[in-house]
């Protein structure tokens, strides 16, 4: 299983570690590593740059992206060496795990970190997860560490993803408010209808919030893991299997991991406009793009990039890696391949798009 916990489940109002609800946690991750049908668990922690405010006289996260990342340089090392000490009660090692949205996208480094939390695993270490704030950049960012953990339970083809935050579950509305109740049970996108999941629960100093979770989940469960919801307080509950929380079941099965990444990973450096029928090919014939279909390009972006792929109305319909450059590109809009083969040679009888490297995002 894959294990989230949020920086507010961790940290102080005033930023820093709690040691207490580090260790609250450990026990809990400890009894589940303990049982006869131990399943093996990787933990994805946030907390490095809430961790490091204290400590560098930051009195609340700050804005700009270089500070972010000093404070994420002191609160990672802070944050390693308090999970190492909690553990070690225990006689368990950790093992730290950073990664970028690149390490995601490119299946080199992909293929490297399945590789290296195969083996802490296989070793008996406890994986610990988080994103590289200390060099990402807004390009190569997951943006939130639930997203981050979506990919991860995907990556080591996980059972089961529990995320723990300060909220209990998911709500029908702001918890905080009097009549509202708990959602134990998503079975679909269709059991969120009407409920304004903004308003329905947020953390307190991470990026994250109630929209991130539910994101997170439904980028599991289509990938087939269910997925707990719940309090980091109610931990041990979730994690030994006994009601907590909001359940999503799982909606979809497992797909390939080069699918996943280019649906929820990658970054696209540009977008093709569609004519409708392009789009009726795209999204319900299970085609690929042609020239043909394209009447307009945006972005600066080279052959192998992901883009976006927009119907008239400019809603992201697809997204797929192209096959030539945005500069190529006008030159050959709204022509056959076989017209284009004919005038620029054989390279250019083929697809903007392939199928194969092709992901629909919206019907």
């Amino acid at each position: 299983m894959v294990v989230k916990v949020g920086s507010s489940s961790l940290t102080t109002a005033a930023g820093g570690l709690d040691a207490d609800r580090v260790d609250a946690l450990v026990d809990a991750l400890a009894k589940v590593r303990a049982r006869p049908d131990a399943p093996e668990v990787v933990l994805v922690s946030s907390g490095a740059i809430a961790a490091g405010l204290a400590p560098l006289g930051l009195d609340k996260r700050p804005k700009d992206l270089a500070r972010q990342q000093a404070a994420a340089s002191v609160g990672q090392g802070l944050l390693v060496a308090r999970y190492t000490a909690s553990f070690a009660r225990y006689g368990l090692r950790v093992g730290q795990v950073l990664l970028t949205a690149e390490d995601a996208s490119r299946r080199a480094h992909y293929r490297n970190a399945y590789r290296t939390l195969d083996q802490l695993l296989a070793m008996g270490a406890m994986p610990i997860v988080n994103e590289n704030d200390t060099v990402a950049t807004a390009e190569i960012k997951f943006g939130d560490n639930d997203r981050l953990a979506a990919l991860v339970a995907h990556l080591v083809r996980a059972d089961l993803l529990v995320l723990l935050s300060d909220v209990d579950g998911l709500y029908d509305g702001d918890p905080s408010r009097p009549g509202t109740s708990r959602i134990e049970r998503v079975s679909g996108p269709h059991d969120l209808d009407g409920i304004e999941i903004g308003s329905a629960g947020k953390a307190g100093v991470g990026t994250g919030g109630m929209v991130t979770k539910v994101e997170a989940a439904r980028i599991a469960t289509g990938a087939g893991i269910p997925v707990v919801l719940t309090a980091a307080s109610q931990a041990a509950d979730a994690l030994a299997g006994r009601p907590t929380g909001t359940l999503f079941l799982r909606t979809g099965s497992r797909g390939s991991d080069r699918m996943l990444w280019l649906a929820h990973a990658s970054s696209p450096r540009g977008a093709l406009h569609l004519d409708a029928g392009a789009v009726a090919a795209v999204v319900s014939g299970g085609a690929s793009l042609l020239p043909a279909g394209v009447v307009k390009v945006d972005g600066d972006f080279t052959a192998g990039d992901p883009v976006d792929l927009l119907a008239e109305n400019g809603h992201i319909v697809a997204r797929g890696l192209v096959n030539f450059d945005a500069r190529e590109l006008p030159r050959l809009l709204g022509r056959s391949t076989h017209d284009l083969a004919q005038e620029f040679g054989a390279a250019y009888e083929r697809e903007v798009v392939h199928r194969d490297d092709l992901v629909v995002l919206r019907g």
